[in-house]
């Protein structure tokens, strides 16, 4: 696997700016829920490193549980939009304040079907937290309550999103030179 410095167009958003963001969403979420208790469900696996710096910033009390969504076929999207859950929850969700964590929302059709099962199953309250939002590849309406970062149409890796599987540790964002990543590939 090739360093990711031969591949980074630029460091969309540097850590201390994600940390800062981070600690505010939690500050945000502390206020909205101040006398409640919080189920918050991270969506695999992008999701895991801002689920887990948030929660630290969250007064209430949190419990947390995780769910697996992908598209079918290969990393591409079928016609009608359908997803899959790879992953299921644990934890009954009736009667909870849910909020979904999720590292980045561009098209919309992923968490729009996530939300729309998490609604059937009773929630008390149903909300999305999401890192990142690509509002302009957007083709569902989606109610996003907590947004860290509204972002360009740009590949992104890294602080739990993915190049093909790695530099999910990173701890900033960065934009992919994709020409640079296929010709290193």
């Amino acid at each position: 696997m090739q360093d990711y410095h031969s591949f980074l167009a630029e460091v969309l958003i540097p850590e201390k700016k994600l940390n800062q963001r981070v600690q505010e969403l939690g500050e945000a979420i502390s206020q909205d829920y101040a006398s409640k208790e919080i189920l918050a469900i991270c969506i695999l696996r992008g999701g895991v490193m801002f689920l887990t710096d948030l929660i630290r910033h969250i007064k209430p009390l949190v419990a947390v549980d995780f769910m697996g969504v992908s598209s079918y076929g290969a990393g591409v999207r079928n016609s009608d939009g359908e997803v899959r859950i790879t992953l299921d929850l644990t934890t009954s969700i009736t009667g909870w304040h849910v909020l979904i964590v999720e590292d980045i929302i561009d098209s919309g059709h992923t968490i729009a079907s996530v939300m729309e099962l998490l609604q059937t199953r009773n929630p008390a309250s149903l909300e999305v937290c999401t890192l990142l939002n690509k509002a302009s590849r957007r083709e569902v309406e989606i109610p996003i309550k907590y947004c860290g970062f509204e972002i360009p149409n740009k590949f992104v890796f890294g602080y739990g999103l993915d190049m093909d599987e790695f530099y999910r540790n990173l701890p900033f964002i960065g934009v992919v030179d994709l020409d640079k990543y296929e010709s290193d590939s």
